[in-house]
């Protein structure tokens, strides 16, 4: 089966978003995949200068934990972002993590299907469109991949409180058994 790489980008202790990536990652071994988890808590991560020395060497001149993280997604098979939505949008961590990967675009790299698990304190269907807009921006740009799937988990906002929400723990773990 598909090396699975999970990013989760909440910093929240007790995170939604963490708790339902692990029913997903549940989900994914289940069907046999192989998972690696990287979650953007205490990582440092430096915004992107716009020097492009990456486009000339492949690596960026920023020494952080992002050339790490990108080794990862670069090896991967399936790509699975989880983010917590903030103001109808991607969390920030996230989007800057998107920016540094600009070493990738243009190399080679193995991942084709690109998943997005979404969480928010609204319920409303729409709420997460601008995050999985932002997503899609940046798979736009690796021609061999494709956001294969999305799930939005809405109406949760206290910390933990995924924990009692029976039904979105089952949907996220049936989307992790879907990944290919």
């Amino acid at each position: 089966m598909s090396k699975v790489l999970v990013i989760t980008a909440s910093l929240r202790t007790k995170s939604n978003s963490d708790l339902l990536a692990q029913r997903l990652i549940a989900g994914a071994q289940d069907a046999g995949h192989r998972v690696e988890m990287i979650s953007l808590k205490g990582k440092d991560i430096q915004f992107c200068k716009g020097c492009l020395a990456c486009q000339k060497t492949g690596k960026c001149v920023i020494k952080d934990d992002v050339p790490a993280m990108m080794e990862q997604v670069k090896e991967a098979d399936t790509l699975v972002f989880v983010t917590p939505v903030y103001y109808y949008e991607m969390s920030g961590q996230l989007k800057t993590l998107l920016d540094r990967m600009n070493p990738l675009y243009g190399g080679d790299y193995r991942f084709r299907n690109v998943y997005l698990l979404t969480v928010a304190a609204d319920d409303d269907p729409a709420a997460p469109k601008r995050a999985e807009s932002g997503l899609t921006g940046w798979i736009d740009c690796f021609e061999r991949a494709t956001l294969a799937g999305t799930l939005f988990c809405g109406g949760i906002n206290d910390p933990g409180e995924a924990a009692t929400r029976g039904n979105d723990q089952l949907k996220a773990y049936t989307f992790g058994k879907q990944l290919r």
